[in-house]
């Protein structure tokens, strides 16, 4: 499975910025998808991750309420649809798809396929 992820970019604060991360060698009918992020100086934290066999989607709770995780069934695609970003959003993102568990799917091992990184910078 590979993962292309795009959309990041400078924006200010407040703002909104949608990413995406297309799949190819495997649907997400059949894998989760997660979104992580890394700032400089800090270890990959995750941020959201959807899981469209069981219809749940989980949020860190510094993104809850502001940010969306979706699918694309057509495109095979997930959005993360970021909204009132902060500077604290501010981090290179990465998309992640595999078959985590319930107790993994907020974790980087719960994952076995990787995006490339897209930047996202938030000025405030």
């Amino acid at each position: 499975v590979q993962l292309q992820a795009s959309g990041g970019g400078a924006v200010q604060a407040g703002d909104s910025l949608r990413l995406s991360c297309a799949a190819s060698g495997g649907t997400f009918n059949d894998l989760a998808a997660g979104w992580f992020r890394q700032a400089p100086g800090k270890e990959r934290e995750f941020v959201a991750a959807g899981c469209w066999s069981m219809g749940t989607t989980y949020y860190a709770d510094s993104v809850k309420g502001r940010f969306t995780i979706s699918r694309d069934r057509d495109k095979n695609t997930v959005h993360l649809q970021m909204n009132s970003l902060k500077p604290e959003d501010a981090a290179v993102y990465y998309c992640a798809a595999g078959y985590p568990i319930v107790s993994t799917i907020r974790t980087s091992k719960g994952y076995r396929y990787w995006g490339q990184g897209t930047q996202v910078t938030v000025s405030s």
